[in-house]
């Protein structure tokens, strides 16, 4: 079964650090990029960061940048969110997502999904 699984939502504090992680499953994990969305109340999904396979490298949202990163273990085939100094805007339901054959690093269609985790912010 082709399946990616979000896990390590949670609530936190204004300030406070949360990791997510992303396990995958059924696919060729090396060959995908994996990008990350996420979707708050009333708002639209974004997508904020992702890792590129063909070049390693990494992508950020200025949003997030400096305060999420991205690291994997391959070996695990699983992927993680580090989210520190998070904010009241952060709160949402994240999904990591797969995909391969892109048109250039993290520009693609991504089309395995996860079930999502959900991040709340408290203030």
């Amino acid at each position: 079964e082709v399946q990616l699984v979000e896990s390590g939502g949670g609530l936190v504090q204004v300030g406070g650090s949360l990791r997510l992680s992303c396990a995958a499953s059924g696919f060729t994990f090396d060959d995908y990029d994996i990008g990350w969305f996420r979707q708050a109340p009333g708002k639209e999904r974004e997508g904020f960061a992702c890792f590129s396979s063909s070049d390693g490298s990494t992508y950020y949202k200025d949003s997030v940048k400096g305060r999420f990163t991205l690291s994997s273990d391959n070996t695990k085939k699983t992927v993680y969110l580090q989210m520190d100094n998070l904010k009241p805007e952060d709160a949402a339901v994240y999904y990591c997502t797969a995909g391969r054959d892109m048109e250039r690093p993290c520009v693609g269609y991504f089309e395995i999904w996860g079930q999502g985790t959900l991040v709340s912010v408290s203030t």
